[in-house]
């Protein structure tokens, strides 16, 4: 019975968790303003989260860690044209002929 209880408790403190952050911006609404620093700094939430899911799989070949792979090329090639250039797919396209040539091409 008591093993129910905790479980059910465990449930109400992951639902406020979870619930609670994001509901808080709807109840509140313009009442409440966050400060500027945290504002500016979640600009860049989206960014980091899209490098904390590309960055692994870049780094990671072979199921270890390998700094020095096509992947990693490839990714520098993309970042250093996305920084040169304002056209969405050059970096795209540039970065797939590099991994492409890299493998395909030399074999690597």
């Amino acid at each position: 019975m008591m093993d129910g209880a905790w479980i059910w408790l465990a449930f109400a403190l992951v639902s406020l968790a979870t619930h609670g952050p994001r509901g808080s911006f709807i109840v509140l609404g313009h009442r409440a303003r966050l400060p500027e620093a945290l504002r500016e700094a979640l600009r860049y939430a989206p960014a980091a989260a899209l490098a904390a899911i590309v960055m692994p799989n870049v780094l990671v070949s072979g199921g270890a860690v390998s700094p020095f792979n096509p992947k990693v090329a490839a990714a520098v090639v993309v970042v250093g044209v996305a920084l040169r250039s304002k056209n969405p797919w050059l970096p795209f396209l540039l970065g797939m002929g590099v991994l492409l040539l890299l493998r395909k091409g030399l074999g690597l």
